[in-house]
């Protein structure tokens, strides 16, 4: 998952586990992640990553899958941004080698979850031919696609949806879009 002209990526996200304990649930998901190639700050409502796009999504991934291992129902709310203009914090970041820190875990830890993802391709491009095509693209990692309302459904495995998820980020800022936000919803371990 290497970023080719890489430009700095961020996202912030909430996780909420259906627990007693969320707190506990939470705190050690982060503790078991590796951040060290990003910069990351948790605060009572969301944390915020902030580095090269495959170790955004990385880290995000890891607290999901971390969290999620506690047979727990979970809901992860994401929003991810490329080339955002008034975004400064993590540039010490862009210099990390592409070696992900916790695809291992991210592997081990994979589950078959529900997520629905959003794509706003900005300044530049055609953004609806690219949205078109960064979902066809989603199919081509194992992933069910299904089109609903203001959204893509997409059902899988934890670690194919993230891949596809990276590869869709990755082909919207090569088709032209210098600044891109791509919002994302998974349920883990759902009851239903």
């Amino acid at each position: 998952m290497s970023d080719d002209n890489a430009a700095l990526a961020g996202c912030s996200f909430s996780i909420h586990p259906m627990s007693d304990n969320f707190v506990e649930l939470i705190t050690k998901a982060i503790d078991k992640t590796d951040t060290s190639k990003t910069w990351t700050q948790t605060d009572k409502v969301s944390t915020i990553v902030r580095g090269r796009m495959a170790h955004v999504l990385d880290v995000s991934q890891s607290v999901l899958a971390h969290t999620a291992q506690s047979g727990k129902h979970v809901a992860f709310h994401a929003t991810y941004s490329v080339g955002c203009p008034g975004d400064t914090k993590g540039h010490s970041y862009m210099a990390e080698s592409d070696e992900l820190m916790n695809i291992s875990a991210n592997k081990r830890l994979s589950l078959d979850v529900a997520a629905k993802f959003a794509l706003y391709p900005m300044d530049g491009g055609d953004y609806m031919d690219t949205i078109y095509e960064q979902i066809e693209n989603m199919k081509s990692f194992g992933v069910k696609v299904t089109p609903t309302h203001y959204e893509t459904r997409l059902d899988g495995n934890s670690h194919d949806i993230f891949k596809g998820l990276h590869s869709v980020f990755q082909k919207t800022k090569e088709a032209g879009s210098n600044h891109t936000v791509m919002t994302v919803s998974i349920s883990a371990n759902s009851p239903t």
